[in-house]
This record gives C-alpha cells, sequence and structure tokens, in this order.
C-alpha cells in the first residue's frame, strides 16, 4: 500500500505520487485526502456536510461555498454517491449533495493501490473468432454504463474502441456483427443499443438493459439527448422498421404499459451460431444441386495470391473485392451508384486464348470473396428443337436465382465458353436458325441486365461480341499467353519444392519455351509420370525438353484450356 501511504503523508499533497494521475485542483486534492482519511478509519460512506464543515467549517457558511469541489470530484469519478443515495451525477444539483453520502470511487482505490489507471486492453491482433470480439464488445457495453457513475471512464472507452475497430479491420475471419453493422447501415448509437441487448441475451442478468430508459440513458448525456434518442426506439426508427430489434409490451406497476426490447430471432441465431449457419447453408446447397442437372457445383481451392496475374488485372480485382468494404459501400449507395444492400455486384468478361487461366482465375476470385461457384457450360444451350434454347437461357438465370434464394446463400454464377451468348447477332432477313439465334441472346442480354450478385462469361474471342453485351458488363479482361518473366514465376508456382532436380536444371531455361499457363501445367503433369517410375526419381531437363516438343506438336495442334493464367 505504498501509494496509499505516500498519499496520506505527503506534507503537500502536490508532492504524492498519484497527483498527477489525478488532473484535479489542489483544493479539490486536499477535499480527497480528508474523505481517504475517513475510509481507511472505516466509514465507507462520508456524510458531504460533516467533511466540509470539519475542513472549512460553518462560518458565514463556507462549506457551502465549497460544494463546487465535491461535485467536480463526483464528475472526475474520484468519488461516487452513496449506495442509497438517489441521484445521478450528471444531473445533481450542488446543494443537493449537501445531505447526502459519498463513497471512494473503484477507480481511485486502484489508483491508491496500483498507483496507475492503466486498463489491460486485448493487443492490436487479429481476432480469432466471434467470441473474442464478443468479449470486447460486451466490455465496452459495461463501459458505456459505467460512464453515468464516473466520467473519468471516457478516455478508456475511446481507447478500446479504437482498439475494437483496429482488430476487426486487420481480422480475416467474417464477424456476422459487423456484417450486420455494415449491412443495415447502424450507426454508433444503434450499434451500442444492438449490443446492449446482445448483452442481456448473453448474461440474462434480469432484463437489465432491455427498457427504453435505460437504453436510452446509455447513448445519451444529458436529457435533451435522451429525448431526442428515443426516436432511435419508436415506430418509424431503422431499428423497428427493418426488424433488428422488437419489443414486447406489458404493463407496469402504475398502470402504464412499458416496452422490453429484444434482438430479433433470426439475426440473433446468426450471430449465436455463426459455423451452424454457414454449413447448414453449404449442406442445403449441395442436397439441391444433386437433384438438378443445370450446374456444377465447385468449392474453389486457390486464391488471387495463387494465380500470377499482370499488376493491372490484379489492381482491377482487388478494387472489385473493396466493395465489401463498408465505406465503400456506404458511398456507392449514397451516389447512387449501388442499390442492393450488402455483398458484390459485378458483371465480368475474361477473354483471350485456350490454356491462359480464365476459369481458373475465376474460381481463385470466387475463393478470395469466400464464395462458391455454380458453373455452367454454355456449349449445352443449343437445342434443335425450335424454342429449347431461348426457355434454356431463362432456366439458367431462373435456377441460379432459385438455388440462391432457397439456401439464402450467394454463389458466383460462372457461364463457361460463352462466346455464341455473346457474339455478334445476325442482321435482319437472316435464316430462321439466325432468328432464332438472335432471339436467344435477346433473352439472355434482358438476364444480364436483370442479374444481381457476382456473375463471369469466359469466352475466347472479345472481336466477336455484340456491343449490346459489351456495354452491361463491368469488367473486360484479356487474358494472354505469359511473358518470359511470368513462366518463370509459374515454373516456381508448380514445381514441386521436395523434388530432386538434376544439377543444370534450370527453370529459366524452361521459361524460354512460350507456352501457356494450361501447357506449362499439362507438361509438368507429364514429366512427374515419367519421373515416378524411374529407379532414381529425379527431375531432367531433358524430360521437360521432350516433353515440350510433344506439346507443341500436338496431334489438333490446339492448346489445352486448363492451367493456371497468365495474363
Amino acid at each position: 500500500m505504498h501509494y496509499l501511504v505516500d498519499f496520506l503523508e505527503a506534507e503537500a499533497v502536490e508532492n504524492s505520487i498519484i497527483f498527477e494521475h489525478l488532473k484535479s485542483t489542489k483544493e479539490e486534492v486536499i477535499l480527497l485526502k480528508e474523505i481517504t482519511k475517513e475510509y481507511i478509519k472505516g466509514s465507507q460512506e462520508i456524510l458531504v456536510l460533516d467533511i466540509l464543515v470539519k475542513l472549512y467549517g460553518d462560518k458565514n457558511y463556507n462549506h457551502i461555498k465549497q460544494l463546487y469541489l465535491v461535485k467536480n470530484l463526483l464528475e472526475q469519478g474520484w468519488i461516487a454517491l452513496g449506495a442509497f443515495v438517489n441521484l445521478k451525477n450528471s444531473e445533481t444539483l450542488n446543494l443537493e449533495l449537501l445531505n447526502s453520502s459519498v463513497t471512494l470511487s473503484s477507480s481511485f482505490l486502484k489508483l491508491l493501490e496500483d498507483g496507475n489507471l492503466d486498463m489491460e486492453l486485448p493487443d492490436i491482433k487479429p481476432y480469432e473468432d466471434h467470441l473474442e470480439y464478443l468479449k470486447d464488445q460486451f466490455l465496452r457495453i459495461e463501459m458505456y454504463q459505467k460512464l453515468k457513475q464516473n466520467s473519468s471512464n471516457m478516455a478508456k472507452l475511446q481507447l478500446l474502441e479504437a482498439r475494437i475497430l483496429s482488430r476487426v479491420e486487420c481480422s480475416e475471419i467474417e464477424l456476422e456483427i459487423e456484417k450486420i453493422f455494415s449491412d443495415f447501415e447502424l450507426n454508433q448509437k444503434e450499434q451500442v443499443i444492438f449490443l446492449a441487448l446482445l448483452k442481456e441475451e448473453y448474461a440474462s442478468e434480469f432484463d437489465s438493459l432491455r427498457d427504453m430508459n435505460t437504453l436510452v440513458s446509455l447513448i445519451s448525456a444529458d436529457d435533451y439527448e435522451k429525448i431526442k434518442n428515443r426516436a432511435l426506439l419508436e415506430e418509424g426508427s431503422k431499428l423497428i422498421e427493418e426488424e433488428i430489434i422488437d419489443y414486447d409490451e406489458m404493463l407496469n406497476g402504475f398502470g402504464g404499459v412499458s416496452r422490453s426490447f429484444f434482438i430479433h430471432e433470426e439475426l440473433l441465431q446468426k450471430i449465436m451460431h455463426p459455423n451452424k449457419n454457414k454449413k447448414a447453408k453449404k449442406i442445403k446447397l449441395d442436397l439441391l444441386i444433386r437433384e438438378q442437372e443445370l450446374f456444377e457445383l465447385v468449392d474453389p481451392k486457390t486464391t488471387l495470391d495463387d494465380v500470377v496475374l499482370t499488376p493491372k488485372t490484379r489492381e482491377l480485382l482487388d478494387n472489385l473485392l473493396k466493395q465489401v468494404d463498408k465505406n465503400v459501400m456506404k458511398l456507392l449507395r449514397e451516389w447512387g451508384v449501388k442499390n442492393r444492400r450488402g455483398g458484390i455486384d459485378a458483371k465480368i468478361i475474361f477473354y483471350g486464348p485456350a490454356g491462359t487461366g480464365k476459369t481458373m482465375t475465376a474460381y481463385s476470385l470466387a475463393k478470395s470473396m469466400k464464395k462458391r461457384v455454380l458453373s455452367f457450360d454454355c456449349s449445352k444451350i443449343l437445342s434443335k428443337y425450335v424454342g429449347e434454347s431461348e426457355q434454356n437461357v431463362r432456366a439458367i438465370f431462373d435456377s441460379f436465382r432459385e438455388l440462391s434464394q432457397k439456401t439464402k446463400s450467394e454463389p458466383v454464377l460462372l457461364l463457361n465458353e460463352a462466346d455464341q451468348f455473346l457474339s455478334a447477332r445476325s442482321t435482319e432477313g437472316g435464316s430462321g436458325a439466325d432468328k432464332m439465334h438472335n432471339q436467344m441472346q435477346n433473352i439472355f442480354l434482358e438476364q444480364i441486365e436483370k442479374f444481381d450478385g457476382v456473375l463471369i462469361a469466359t469466352t475466347n474471342l472479345l472481336e466477336t461480341i455484340d456491343s449490346a453485351f459489351s456495354r452491361r458488363f463491368d469488367y473486360k479482361i484479356e487474358f494472354l499467353k505469359p511473358t518470359q518473366k511470368q513462366r518463370v514465376e509459374l515454373w516456381q508456382k508448380l514445381l514441386p519444392e521436395s523434388a530432386i532436380y538434376e544439377e543444370d536444371f534450370s527453370i529459366e531455361e524452361l521459361a524460354k519455351h512460350d507456352l501457356s499457363g494450361g501447357q506449362i501445367k499439362l507438361v509438368l503433369k507429364n514429366c512427374a509420370l515419367r519421373v515416378a517410375i524411374k529407379e532414381e526419381p529425379i527431375f531432367c531437363m531433358e524430360d521437360f525438353i521432350n516433353a515440350i516438343k510433344r506439346e507443341k506438336s500436338g496431334v489438333f495442334g490446339e492448346e489445352k484450356s486448363m492451367g493456371f493464367t497468365s495474363v
């Protein structure tokens, strides 16, 4: 108790160790010292009248003139009103304090014991799970509650809020509560109300935070703000109208009606069981996919970091991913550019020769967005029966919307080899087949226009694309055969690290051969099979050169449509 003794024995209070931490005047600290002396003698609560008369006497009402010191210490948080005093610091008049009792606050007792008010806050590091996040947010609500009795908590609260924000920004996991805040664009006061109700769900502390007056008081600094903030919990407010929270009405002891607020059950289940919700969606989509023959369901394994892209293309795709940033979404909606709440909206064409990685990039983009892929092979769309092609086009989009709605998920729609959809339409007066093809394309154009979400179409030739389609796509990204520098990077990514290579093995030499990413992957696969059956499984340059020659002189004279992108 070194700091306590030092405080009590210091001849001048300003010479005590804790004085600089108090941020109080000398007169205020002298009064605080007298209250402390009474406290350690066993008087947990001290009558304000008695302590002021003891210090200043009652001649000429000197003790009353010093009431402001008591009020200041209350506002600074070094003392608190007694347990049976039915007053609130911010609303208490000086004269009301005269016959009230006060006690030392827990903050001041901590200062006397530790010599500082350092608060243990989480390091600025990513959240590992939503429970870590909730722990910080519930601590935040507790500090809002304590703020009403102890204004010195404001600095600590601001520090905690800043750290929560920093941890959220660097977290890789999806935090369901932050997604709710972003999707519904909740302001800080609405967020505090939501978190307070959520804390009640977890703690079940006698509904102490459920009534309107308590919630409004939590976010209000004075009586004027209380009147203003009641609108956040009344009919017509965002929290009520958008079914974020709801309330039950009941008769109170005075014959009036009071409201008890709570979070909507659907949102509550998303928060309390985030992984269960995602797993259920995944299982449901898996089951529905088995019942149809239109789409292939793909769970991507690679991200954009696994793909070799030009800086310009990577920048384009990174900008697309930033649509999920809450500040970006807010601005886009304010400007009228984005209407749909939440999620990414993008219609993209990947075009270029086969084997340059268009499909893999589509999968990798989906993985980076934490989405699954519903892939459709557009070569299946043509039908020899009149009218069926048009019906099949509608079926693609109708089925995609139905699957998304039933599973409440937003997979990426991938249209592979979409050349016939996108090619220039025939002029009037063409054959019956041309007219049917035009009709099919018109329907496709109409469906593209109405599409919400992420759609990626791949095609080998962009020059044949109808200009009407070109205008409907937000991004048109060309995939070229890789440069030598990119081929070096592709070989480095693909060659197995655990394999043994001959001494004169050279990636630079391999990269001199003009191959697409798909061809490089195929050459490696063929070489690996040959090496695996050798008595000494060593990769040799000769094996690769032979495989490259065979690939380049392939019977069909075309490159294989698989492999890594090399835009």
